[in-house]
């Protein structure tokens, strides 16, 4: 095709489809398109910018290829839509709560059951109303890497509870957590955390209270088994010398269920256990026994609680307490749950290796201590003590004591070696880390 054909083609194509380039007019010879100013040559060098818009393309051997700009899209703003102008990171946190549990079955959600309201069902709610976490966090927890320190049973109560887990890191996170929770649930405290930081892993050991009227102290033949009985000095340090002989490591198997004699995990190690002095409340004495250790089995608290009980008011022998830690099965009553609050958990392991790296506050808790203690006096205490005056559940116990045979002792079901499976549910403390 020679050249005056090219130009009748170009002519033509120019004006069936508008497709024109001043480049290329000028190449073919052609004038200019009316009404188009022809744009000056560009410099060496640099590529032609055609019609005042910026061109993308490849050049090379005197051949260059253009491509008109695309409109940008219109991006929806977030009046729009509703959601969030930005969207958060999810920060690794800790937080420190404190509850009444009466009237809660526990502190582990159970997910899909609403039969049974637990502490994190109203903690959850609270999450995802704050803001602090999307819905479908509420709905699988394991999405937000939830844990808890220690898994509180029926009507127990905390003041130190520590549970991990990933949050948007909102304005004011606290104070917007707490308003969409009862008053009996509080978060005391947050703190930044390592990424792969897990409560109930990282925790050291545990620390129990359990708050309990004195005359559960009072000898069956010997003192008053109402309020009106008050602890003596010499009962205190019979009380004391017990509980002393819980320190150490045993094998608790006897105080627990379904735990064989042979299993490793019924080995648990106490730190400390002792009673307090006594106080009033009330008209009624109360006291408090502190026991600390590095892990709790399902009612291995108020079966420590229910033996030295059973001892110090005279329904069992002092030597039952040794008999408990062999191999044969002891029949130890179960304390009630009402007063036992999980008081602190400790993390000295953490705190030694992250606590002072610069990046990472310790886990120790001491502004919160007041806050603490407040909580317990307006919150737990008066339920424990109101509750008891009305409800009777430690002189309905009590009285139970006497149907249980001490000195009787049975073969555990475990045989040489066997092991018998762990308890699959909750846990009335931390449960079994196994």
């Amino acid at each position: 095709m020679g050249l005056p054909s090219l130009r009748a083609a170009a002519e033509a194509l120019r004006r069936a489809c508008g497709l024109w380039t001043p480049r290329l007019g000028r190449l073919l010879g052609l004038p200019p398109m009316a009404g188009k100013a022809e744009a000056p040559a560009p410099a060496a060098g640099t590529l032609p910018e055609p019609d005042g818009k910026a061109g993308s393309g490849w050049h090379g051997g005197g051949r260059v290829w253009e491509d008109a700009e695309q409109p940008a899209k219109k991006l929806k703003s977030s009046s729009e839509d509703g959601e969030q102008p930005r969207k958060l990171p999810k920060r690794k946190i800790v937080l420190l709560m404190a509850y009444s549990g009466k009237g809660y079955h526990g502190m582990q959600r159970n997910v899909g059951s609403s039969q049974f309201k637990t502490i994190e069902d109203d903690l959850v709610s609270a999450l995802v109303r704050s803001g602090c976490i999307p819905e479908n966090h509420g709905e699988d927890m394991r999405k937000m890497s939830f844990q808890r320190c220690a898994r509180t049973d029926k009507g127990v109560s905390a003041a130190g509870q520590v549970v991990s887990l990933k949050v948007w890191l909102i304005d004011d996170i606290l104070e917007k957590i707490n308003s969409h929770l009862p008053s009996h649930i509080r978060i005391l405290g947050l703190k930044r955390v390592t990424g792969g930081f897990n409560s109930k892993n990282r925790c050291d050991a545990r620390t129990y209270v359990y708050m309990l009227p004195t005359f559960a102290f009072a000898h069956k033949d010997r003192d008053a088994q109402d309020e009106t009985y008050r602890l003596s000095a010499d009962r205190l340090r019979q009380v004391n010398r017990l509980l002393a002989c819980y320190k150490g490591t045993h094998n608790f198997h006897n105080f627990t269920s379904q735990k064989g004699p042979r299993e490793p995990s019924a080995q648990r190690y106490i730190l400390d256990m002792f009673c307090e002095e006594p106080f009033e409340r009330d008209g009624m004495e109360f006291a408090v026994i502190k026991v600390k250790g590095q892990s709790f089995m399902t009612h291995q608290i108020r079966k420590m609680v229910g033996l030295v009980v059973a001892i110090v008011k005279g329904y069992a022998p002092e030597d039952a307490l040794e008999r408990s830690w062999g191999e044969a099965k002891v029949d130890i009553p179960k304390a009630p749950g009402l007063g036992l609050v999980l008081e602190r958990v400790h993390f000295e392991t953490y705190n030694r290796r992250f606590g002072g790296d610069g990046l990472h506050e310790p886990l120790d808790w001491a502004r919160e201590e007041a806050e603490a203690a407040a909580f317990k006096e307006q919150h737990i205490y008066p339920t424990i003590v109101s509750t008891e005056r009305h409800e009777r559940s430690m002189a309905q116990w009590l009285s139970t004591l006497p149907t249980h045979d001490f000195s009787a002792t049975a073969h555990a079901a475990a045989s040489p070696g066997a092991k018998v499976p762990s308890p699959q549910g909750g846990s009335e403390e931390d449960g079994d880390s196994d």
